[in-house]
């Protein structure tokens, strides 16, 4: 017999889920046979993250399909992806650097048909799930930051969304189980202070971006006041985004 509603949530509140009521109904209207959704509460209570139990994650209205293994979008970063469309409509090309599962270009994509979409990231994981949700018509590609854009976008990108890791090295053993022990550290370690890949995809972006076109990272609160520092050195005029409401903080440099 299939567990019951009120033994998942017991189950799940027992393993210290905060809300474990709306991961109980998630989990029952996603789970297809009694079977899967007594294995669903036992990766759940065993730790996994709600969206790699339930195979996605929710992002602008979207369902991104998150693998076991791949960093799960937040909520927070669809502040990103506002502020992106907010500048895109003159933005044929658009990029989505570090893509993770490719939840941000799925989401401009969405915002902003038409663009040419393309999505890359270094982790193989993360470039197969991104394959399953930027759409038929963009391009994804594996490998190292801009080593993995094709030549022929090089001064055209009008959008250069670049999600990168911002934890400072030091501190992945604080973040919570689900990030730490669940998501890959090359999606989370961003060095001494956290900021050696933005200083990377600074250091490059303007030979990539086109006249007026746009760089869009997110940091932490501690972190913005160096990322606006070093998106200026690279030569981008830069400027301060944040959402009170998202804890959300968005660099911007336009060339």
């Amino acid at each position: 017999m299939p567990p019951s509603y009120a033994h998942v949530v017991t189950a799940l509140r027992s393993a210290g889920c905060v809300f474990a009521e709306d991961e109980a109904r998630l989990i029952f209207s996603t789970a297809r046979t009694p079977a899967e959704l007594t294995a669903m509460v036992d990766r759940r209570v065993a730790g996994l993250p709600l969206e790699h139990v339930l195979g996605w994650a929710e992002f602008r209205g979207l369902r991104i399909a998150v693998e076991p293994g791949v960093f799960v979008p937040r909520r927070r970063t669809e502040f990103l992806v506002e502020q992106a469309v907010a500048l895109a409509p003159e933005a044929p090309v658009v990029v989505d650097l570090c893509c993770g599962s490719g939840a941000v270009g799925a989401a401009l994509a969405a915002a902003l048909p038409g663009v040419e979409l393309h999505a890359a990231d270094v982790d193989p994981a993360a470039v197969r799930c991104a394959r399953r949700n930027v759409g038929a018509g963009a391009h994804v590609h594996e490998g190292d930051l801009f080593e993995a854009l094709p030549r022929d976008i090089r001064g055209r990108i009008g959008i250069l969304a670049a999600n990168v890791p911002y934890v400072p090295s030091g501190e992945v053993g604080l973040l919570p189980p689900e990030a730490r022990d669940h998501e890959p550290l090359v999606a989370l370690d961003g060095g001494g202070d956290g900021l050696d890949v933005l200083r990377r995809v600074a250091a490059e972006a303007p030979e990539w971006l086109a006249p007026g076109g746009s760089l869009l990272v997110e940091t932490s609160d501690g972190q913005a006041g160096l990322a606006v520092e070093i998106l200026a050195g690279a030569g981008l005029i830069p400027r301060l985004e944040v959402s009170e409401e998202l804890y959300a903080n968005v660099v911007i440099g336009v060339k």
